[in-house]
C-alpha cells in the first residue's frame, strides 16, 4: 500500500515531537507530575503570546521566587504580573486595543519587561527597538511600521523630533523628572491602575524584531507563531534548567537577548538586568547572583575576556554552567581565551533574526573544532546549496546556509522575503560542514570578495589578524583595484602601545594564509564601527 506523502512523515514528527517533550521535561519547563500545568502554558502561549504567558505560569508555579533584578532592586514574579496586568488595564482606558502597534525604546529595566507583557495581555503589537538608532532610522522604521504608541526611556527624548504628534508617548525610565513634562510615566500609571487579571484579548498581538541593519534601515522580522514546544531549539543544546538565575547582557531588543530572557523567564529563572553593559559589573551580578547562566554577544565576552586574570579573579563565578554567545562570530581566538578563563561553559549559538536557532556549538564541540558553531537542535535543520541551487553534501566544500526551524519568520512586514530552497529559509551566510557534521560559518554572501580571480572570505583573514598577540579588532573588507577587481584591506585596532605597523601585518597574513589573502592596504584606527549588538558595521569602512 503507498501511504500518502502527509502521513508518511508521521513518525518523524510524533519522534520529533517526543524527542522535544523530553527535552523541556528535563529542563523543567513541562513539570512532571503537573503536566497540566504544560498544558495551561500551552493554552496561555496561544492566547497571550511567550511574554505574558511566562509571567502568568512563573507567578502561578512560584508567586514569591524573584523573577527580576535591575538597578532599582529585586521583583517578585506575582509583582511582575501584577505591574503588568496595571499597565495593560492603563493602556486599555487610553484607547490601545487588539492590533494595536507599540513600540519600545528602552534599554534592558523593568519597564521594558512591563511593556512587553501587558502588550501580550491587550494583544498588541510589540516593535522592539534598537537603542543604538539615529534619529532618521527611528523615524523611517516608526513610520513603515505603523507605530501608534511609543514607550521610551527619558535619555531617547531628543531622538523623537521626526514622530508624529498623533503617535501617544510613554517614559518608561525617568533620569531627572521634569514638573513640566506631560509625558505619562509607566511607573505611576501602574501605580494609579486597577492591577486585576485581563481576559485574553479576542487576538494575539505577537511582535516584530528587527535587523541589525548594518548595511541599510533595518527590516522587520515579525514573530506571529511562537510556541513552547519551538523552544526545545534552544534548550537540546543549552543546559538551561528551571528555578536558576539568568545575568543577561545582550540587550532584549535583539534575538539573542529576547530568546534567552523568554525561555529563563518560562523556567521560573531569575533574571538579572543592566541598563547599560559594563564588564566587571557583569561580574559582579554573576557573583552576587550566584547566576548560572551569562547571555552575552561577543564584543561583550572580548571586554570580560581583556579585563585579565587580576580582575577575573576578583569575582566568584564559579556557578556558571552556561556562558550563551551570539549574534556575530565568535572567533577562535576568543573561545579560546574564554574557555581557559572560564572553563568548558562556552556555547556558541548561530542564527539571524529571520531563522532563529540554526545550530549550537556545545563546550565538547569547541574543544573539537574551534570556532565552529556547531549542530542543529532537535526540529532544526541545515543544508548547503550551490549558487545553481543543487545541494552540497561533501564535507569542507563552502556552499550557501539554509535552515528550517520552527521559529523561522514568515517574512518581513514590508512583504519581502528570504529566498527559499526545498522549504528551507536562506541566512545569506556560506559555510561548511567538517567531517565530522560540525558547521562553520565562512562569512557573509554579499562579502566575499573576488582578488585576481581567487575568492577571499574575510572572516578567515579577520580570525587570523586577532591571534595576533597585539591585536584587539580587525575588519577585512574589499576596495576597488584597476588591475584585480577587488584587493585586500585590513581595518586594524592594536592593543596600547603596540608597534605593529603595516609590513608587520602584511607578513604576519602571509605567514599563515595564501598570498592572494594577504591585505595589501593596512589601516590602524582607535576602534571599529559597530552596532549596539557588536556587528560591525562595514558599509562605515572604506
Amino acid at each position: 500500500m503507498r501511504i500518502p506523502p502527509r502521513l508518511s512523515v508521521l513518525p518523524g514528527k510524533v519522534a520529533e515531537t517526543a524527542r522535544g517533550l523530553e527535552v523541556m521535561w528535563r529542563a523543567g519547563l513541562v513539570p512532571f507530575p503537573r503536566l497540566d500545568e504544560g498544558l495551561r502554558s500551552v493554552i496561555a502561549t496561544r492566547k497571550v503570546g511567550p511574554f505574558a504567558a511566562a509571567a502568568q505560569t512563573s507567578a502561578r508555579r512560584d508567586p514569591n521566587a524573584i523573577g527580576l533584578v535591575d538597578e532599582l532592586g529585586p521583583l517578585t514574579f506575582r509583582e511582575l504580573d501584577l505591574r503588568s496586568n496595571a499597565l495593560a488595564r492603563a493602556w486599555e482606558e487610553r484607547g490601545v486595543r487588539p492590533g494595536t502597534v507599540i513600540a519600545a525604546l528602552c534599554r534592558d529595566h523593568r519597564g521594558l519587561v512591563a511593556v512587553m507583557i501587558a502588550a501580550g495581555k491587550v494583544g498588541a503589537r510589540l516593535l522592539l527597538m534598537n537603542t543604538g538608532f539615529a534619529k532618521p532610522q527611528l523615524t523611517d522604521v516608526a513610520a513603515r511600521e505603523k507605530v501608534q504608541a511609543l514607550v521610551y526611556d527619558q535619555e531617547f527624548t531628543d531622538l523623537l523630533s521626526g514622530i508624529p504628534d498623533t503617535v501617544d508617548r510613554y517614559l518608561a525610565w525617568v533620569d531627572e523628572p521634569d514638573p513640566a513634562d506631560r509625558i505619562p510615566v509607566l511607573d505611576e500609571l501602574i501605580a494609579s491602575t486597577d492591577d486585576r487579571p485581563l481576559p485574553a484579548p479576542p487576538q494575539r498581538g505577537g511582535f516584530v524584531l528587527l535587523t541589525s541593519g548594518t548595511t541599510g534601515t533595518p527590516k522587520g522580522a515579525p514573530r506571529e507563531r511562537t510556541s513552547v514546544l519551538a523552544t526545545v531549539q534552544f534548550l537540546d543544546r543549552i543546559p538551561l534548567r528551571a528555578g536558576e538565575a539568568t545575568f543577561l547582557g545582550a540587550p532584549i531588543f535583539h534575538g539573542t537577548g529576547i530568546s534567552q530572557f523568554i525561555l529563563s523567564f518560562a523556567l521560573g529563572c531569575k533574571v538579572v538586568l543592566r541598563r547599560r553593559f559594563d564588564p566587571e559589573a557583569t561580574l559582579k551580578g554573576v557573583a552576587d547572583h550566584g547566576c548560572t547562566a551569562l547571555v552575552l554577544v561577543p564584543t561583550m565576552l572580548q571586554r570580560i575576556v581583556d579585563l585579565g586574570p587580576e580582575v577575573l579573579g576578583k569575582y566568584d563565578t564559579s556557578s556558571l554552567r552556561i556562558i550563551f554567545v551570539a549574534g556575530s562570530a565568535l572567533s577562535p581566538d576568543l573561545g579560546n581565551r574564554a574557555t581557559e578563563a572560564f572553563g568548558d561553559v562556552i556555547y556558541n549559538l548561530y542564527g539571524s533574526t529571520e531563522v532563529a536557532v540554526a545550530t549550537v556549538a556545545t563546550p565538547e564541540d569547541w574543544r573539537k573544532a574551534p570556532g565552529t558553531v556547531g549542530r542543529p537542535p532537535v526540529t532544526c535543520k541545515v543544508q548547503l546549496y550551490d549558487e545553481q541551487g543543487n545541494r552540497i553534501t561533501e564535507p569542507h566544500v563552502t556552499g550557501r546556509v539554509f535552515v528550517g526551524s520552527g521559529l523561522s519568520f514568515e517574512g518581513y512586514t514590508d512583504g519581502r522575503h528570504k529566498e527559499i530552497i526545498d522549504g528551507l529559509l536562506s541566512t545569506g551566510d556560506v559555510g561548511h560542514f567538517d567531517e565530522n557534521g560540525l558547521l562553520f560559518i565562512d562569512g557573509r554572501d554579499d562579502e566575499m570578495i573576488v582578488s585576481g580571480g581567487e575568492n577571499v572570505f574575510p572572516v578567515e583573514v579577520e580570525n587570523l589578524l586577532v591571534e595576533h598577540p597585539d591585536v584587539l579588532e580587525a575588519a577585512v573588507i574589499g576596495v576597488a583595484d584597476a588591475d584585480f577587481g577587488q584587493r585586500l584591506k585590513a581595518i586594524v585596532v592594536t592593543k596600547k602601545d603596540s608597534k605593529l605597523d603595516a609590513d608587520a601585518v602584511r607578513d604576519y597574513v602571509k605567514g599563515n594564509l595564501a598570498r592572494y589573502k594577504v591585505p595589501r592596504d593596512v589601516e590602524f584606527v582607535p576602534e571599529l564601527p559597530r552596532n549596539a549588538t557588536g556587528k560591525v558595521l562595514r558599509n562605515k569602512l572604506s
